[in-house]
C-alpha cells in the first residue's frame, strides 16, 4: 500500500507542475497593432509561359 501512495503522490505533483508551468508560460503571442492599414495594392502584370514539349524516353517495347 505504501508503494501505490508513493506513485500516486508522484504522479499527482507531476501534473500540478505541468499544470503550473502550462498556466505561467512566457511563450504569449504578441498582438499587432492596427498602425497600418493602408491596403496593399498588387500590380497584375500578363506573364507568359512558354510551354516546353514533353520528350518521352523509349521504352523498348
Amino acid at each position: 500500500m505504501p508503494m501505490l501512495m508513493t506513485i500516486t503522490l508522484i504522479i499527482s505533483s507531476l501534473v500540478v507542475v505541468n499544470l503550473l508551468l502550462l498556466k505561467f508560460s512566457t511563450n504569449k503571442a504578441v498582438k499587432v497593432s492596427k498602425a497600418n492599414k493602408k491596403p496593399i495594392i498588387l500590380h497584375s502584370n500578363r506573364v507568359t509561359i512558354d510551354q516546353e514539349e514533353e520528350h518521352l524516353a523509349p521504352t523498348g517495347s
